[in-house]
């Protein structure tokens, strides 16, 4: 657990915080218990908006004026990992402290190897709970570290988001089973950095495309994707998002983890979703991995539903007429 690292460095002089001035917690997630440290000074740092309003609901702030130090919470994605590091360099200054915590799977000694090979000096490992913790003194980072756009296949994404390096094969058959045409309105939920919702704008009928995701990160990539004056983008939880007025469709590839965790209850919260954003006479088009329990939940919110295309591994799925009291 991440409390338990954090409160042995900090009893054991691992991490000696600084007498004044913020801590930036970079990416923290819901559940993490950060009141081993001076809650006053404390400003957390996320893209995520679940996290973000986990954090904002405890009364944790969102904003500094002065970083001291930073607890950069290890991703896995070991580009996203510079980035974020590269980002704490730059907010605490040189000599301001950092630490940074990650589970074993994380690719925490890959990390510490390559801040070794920068040239910095990390200090006592903390070993506990599956994870570790180490803190450092800020210095210039390699400047490859630095988030930066990748193109691929004439879109932009950056470290961090989902399928950086391009098109998932499930997004890829959900837009090869999609109508030559969409009604007006119509919703993308976890639209991560726009690949479903280039292709949705390029069909002919649809007015409004509402773009929701999460990830901050993302989001940024799919404003700089798809510069069509139809689309409006949301900075939003997708599995509590309401519509301003209800969809005639619905275009999603809804995500099956959290972290690193196969959670199949996000598909699901995902489904509802679309499910309760849709008109009466509302389409859904949604693709998932084939070994999810989506099907049955489908049926049962749906008065049609069919499958229309995928493979061995994915499913694309049409559900139609939404029940209600469901």
């Amino acid at each position: 657990m991440r409390t338990v690292r954090l409160e042995l460095a900090l009893a054991s002089g691992a991490w000696r915080l600084p007498p004044s001035g913020d801590i930036v917690v970079m990416r923290p997630r819901a559940g993490d218990d950060l009141s081993a440290l001076p809650k006053s000074r404390v400003v957390v740092r996320t893209g995520f908006r679940p996290d973000h309003d986990h954090f904002t609901a405890l009364g944790y702030r969102t904003d500094s004026k002065g970083i001291a130090a930073a607890l950069v919470c290890l991703p896995r994605a070991r580009a996203e990992a510079w980035a974020m590091l590269a980002e704490a360099v730059a907010l605490v200054g040189p000599g301001g402290t950092i630490a940074i915590d990650g589970q074993k799977t994380d690719g925490f000694d890959s990390v510490l190897k390559d801040l070794r090979a920068a040239g910095l000096s990390p200090g006592e490992v903390v070993s506990k709970a599956h994870g570790k913790f180490v803190a450092f003194t800020a210095a210039p980072v390699p400047p490859a570290w630095a988030a930066a756009d990748h193109r691929v296949e004439g879109f932009i994404t950056r470290p961090g988001v989902f399928s950086a390096d391009g098109p998932d094969r499930g997004s890829q058959l959900l837009v090869a089973a999609l109508p030559a045409d969409l009604p007006a309105r119509v919703g993308d939920l976890g639209a991560g950095w726009g690949y479903l919702d280039r292709a949705i704008l390029q069909r002919p009928g649809v007015r409004r495309l509402d773009v929701v995701e999460a990830e901050q990160v993302a989001l940024d990539c799919a404003r700089l994707n798809v510069t069509s004056p139809k689309a409006v983008f949301h900075w939003a939880d997708a599995t509590t998002f309401r519509p301003e007025r209800p969809w005639n469709a619905v275009v999603m590839n809804p995500p099956f983890h959290t972290a690193r965790t196969p959670d199949p209850a996000l598909g699901l919260a995902f489904l509802r979703a679309a499910h309760r954003g849709l008109a009466p006479d509302g389409v859904l088009w949604m693709v998932a991995n084939r070994h999810l329990p989506y099907e049955p939940v489908l049926k049962a919110l749906f008065r049609q539903v069919e499958e229309i295309g995928g493979d061995g591994a994915f499913r694309v799925s049409r559900a139609a007429y939404p029940v209600r009291g469901r």
